[in-house]
């Protein structure tokens, strides 16, 4: 079968009226959407969304059942999240109809910069050395989500999370196809942590972390200062010296997450926002804004020129992020002319339909950048009332550094891993400085559809954003329907290497491959194109709508009614 012809029975599949619905089932689909009149918990671990469903019968809401489904996140899939890494998140209040954004992400140590580190004839930032620890942000984007937000303690949010962490759980199937990393078994407190004996547990093997239960009743107990102002402190800035590091008690007591103003753009008449800068969600919005220059729709779901369309856009706007973001306190960042319709147009202008580029120009960028980075979680939240939240947290790179602190029982991120150690870039290493960051949440709304979505995976989000979008808008899809697509991944910023699932039709790849894209083929449903969820809210009907990604263990799961 042709790609013409796969495209034209794709096409005639998806009506003007599905396109306007985004409910009803496209063939293939996998799975049904969740459909209620309450709420609905969506992520990539069925024990956290039925813990976040929980807390939404409890009384909780969409704020409360995020904070909860991500504790248990940080219990259950260690290796890519947990209160040793950074948060952020989008938050959409239904009755002023307003969208929030929370940057969590951790700075540096203060004394932590380039001439520190040429002090030390350290020319190259080690990826799981200490240098990479930050200023973990979670627990602080928990604190300042609840305070604003919710309407539960956290000694009610955190039980689900400490209990699991106490009395262990199972390990689903793709916990043990990930749990563990020979590479770190050295790094300290690892080993005793998560792989004792030197073996990680199996499928159906209970896994147990009383130490992670007890660091998480400190923080339902004390709160933020737990963590931030407290015999942890105490513990970690203690560990952390010891590995060489240069925090301090006034690093972790200053530190405070940002409340920040959304970034958006307008997509063929949707709106769809991202976080601003240090984190990449700029680029997503410019990948949309270029697409916007071609009629994607009439090339078909992942045709041979829809696909091409969006690698290269790909690559235009990364070159763009690469070489201007990082943390706007330091530098200041074009992000108005980064998202002008004007650039796009004159961006994709550049893209011959008939040629992959290799290099693209101009971006500055003169070295490739490794792919690493892409242990993180993304879960997304709605209550009765229509709230939104769209969350996403991260140890980047597999269980970050791997170092755990002694009695703490979470390791601690590598994040600093990101930055550069030539001066004046965006992107310079800098005492109390944000490094360019990876994982980004969005949310998107049309009339009376409002969707919270998010698919994680390092530098692959962005672009795996801009695909999802497409699913939506231009292909008529549900939601739950846009996350089983077959995706395409580039991890690096130049070449014209790129990564497909190979459910993408073989006579489409071979064509990709006649204009110059080096294919190589991903396994169905592979964890290096991401995990997403999405909830959605009819606020015409007051009907609640979720999807799961089938690459993960989650679920969506709907709260249930108060029978009492």
């Amino acid at each position: 079968m042709s790609p013409r012809t796969l495209a034209a029975i794709l096409m005639l599949s998806i009506s003007p009226a599905l396109a306007a619905q985004q409910f009803s089932s496209v063939p293939g689909q996998g799975r049904s959407m969740v459909v209620t009149k309450l709420g609905i918990v969506a992520a990539p671990q069925f024990l956290a969304s039925q813990a976040g469903a929980h807390i939404l019968e409890e009384g909780g809401n969409a704020i409360d059942a995020a904070i909860a489904a991500n504790a248990v996140m940080g219990v259950v899939q260690p290796y890519v999240n947990g209160i040793g890494g950074d948060l952020f998140m989008v938050y959409y209040e239904a009755k002023t109809g307003k969208v929030y954004g929370l940057n969590a992400s951790g700075w540096t140590p203060k004394a932590l910069t380039i001439e520190y580190m040429n002090a030390h004839h350290i020319d190259k930032i080690n990826p799981i050395g200490v240098e990479t620890v930050d200023i973990p942000g979670a627990v602080a984007g928990w604190d300042a989500m609840r305070t604003r937000f919710g309407a539960l303690p956290f000694s009610r949010i955190l039980a689900p999370a400490i209990y699991y962490a106490e009395n262990g759980f199972p390990l689903a199937e793709k916990n043990a196809r990930y749990w563990g990393a020979k590479s770190l078994l050295k790094q300290p407190g690892f080993r005793e942590t998560y792989m004792p004996n030197g073996e990680a547990p199996k499928l159906g093997e209970v896994f147990r972390n009383p130490a992670l239960a007890h660091s998480l009743r400190e923080v339902a107990a004390h709160g933020r200062d737990a963590f931030y102002n407290g015999r942890m402190t105490e513990t970690m800035v203690k560990f952390l010296r010891a590995q060489g590091g240069t925090h301090t008690l006034e690093d972790f007591k200053d530190f405070e997450p940002e409340w920040v103003e959304p970034l958006s753009t307008n997509y063929r008449g949707w709106t769809v926002y991202e976080l601003p800068p240090n984190g990449q969600g700029i680029a997503a919005l410019s990948m949309l804004n270029i697409m916007e220059q071609f009629s994607m729709g009439q090339y078909g779901h992942n045709s041979v020129d829809a696909l091409h369309i969006m690698i290269e856009a790909k690559k235009l706007t990364y070159a763009d992020m690469h070489h201007y973001v990082g943390d706007p306190r330091f530098t200041p960042m074009p992000v108005k002319e980064l998202l002008s319709k004007d650039l796009a147009a004159q961006r994709a202008k550049l893209i011959q339909m008939d040629k992959a580029a290799c290099q693209v120009v101009p971006s500055d960028v003169e070295k490739k950048l490794d792919a690493h980075g892409n242990s993180t979680i993304y879960l997304s939240t709605i209550d009765k009332d229509g709230n939104i939240v769209s969350l996403i947290q991260s140890n980047f790179a597999g269980y970050g550094t791997g170092m755990v602190a002694p009695g703490l029982g979470f390791s601690f991120h590598d994040r600093g891993a990101g930055f550069e150690l030539t001066p004046g870039l965006p992107n310079s290493l800098a005492g109390h400085k944000r490094p360019l960051h990876t994982i980004i949440p969005a949310f998107m709304e049309k009339g009376d559809i409002h969707i919270g979505f998010g698919i994680m995976g390092g530098w692959n989000q962005a672009q795996a954003h801009a695909q999802f979008v497409a699913n939506v808008v231009d292909y008529g899809m549900n939601v739950q329907a846009a996350l089983e697509q077959p995706r395409f991944t580039k991890g690096t910023f130049e070449g014209c290497d790129v990564q497909m699932e190979q459910t993408i039709p073989e006579p489409v790849r071979e064509e990709l491959g006649k204009r110059g894209h080096l294919i190589q083929l991903l396994e169905p449903f592979s964890f290096s194109v991401g995990q997403g969820e999405a909830v959605l809210r009819d606020s015409g009907r007051k009907v609640n709508f979720a999807g799961a990604d089938p690459r993960s263990d989650g679920e969506a799961i709907p709260q249930g009614p108060d029978t009492k």
